[in-house]
């Protein structure tokens, strides 16, 4: 069964060489969906809602506010993506759930999604 969280987090970031504005400091509000899976415990739960949101706000936690190229050295949607779910698995490991997808919104109507 999959169970997914929405949220959000603001930063900024440059994109070093790009040729346009995006080359330029800029910020985004992001929003990121994340669906994880697993099996219906003898608890009734695939992962409590609490639990499952405190572990993407530990994951999300160095990128709120943050400027992104000082964590990626080239802070594209994709990168970030990425690195979330690579962060995302690892801090999933030893959970009954593992990541299913993620879907990282860059402001209004643009997004990766990752599955």
């Amino acid at each position: 069964m999959k169970l997914g969280v929405i949220t959000e987090f603001d930063a900024a970031h440059s994109l070093p060489g790009y040729p346009g504005k995006c080359v330029n400091l800029h910020g985004h509000t992001y929003e990121v969906e994340i669906v994880v899976e697993g099996e219906v415990g003898c608890d009734g739960f695939v992962m409590d809602f609490y639990k499952l949101k405190k572990i993407i706000a530990g994951a999300l936690q160095d990128l709120d506010h943050s400027l992104l190229n000082e964590i990626l050295p080239n802070p594209t949607a994709e990168a970030i993506a990425g690195w979330i779910a690579d962060r995302l698995k690892r801090d999933l490991d030893g959970t009954a759930v593992q990541l299913f997808s993620l879907k990282l919104w860059e402001g209004k109507n643009k997004w990766v999604m990752i599955d």
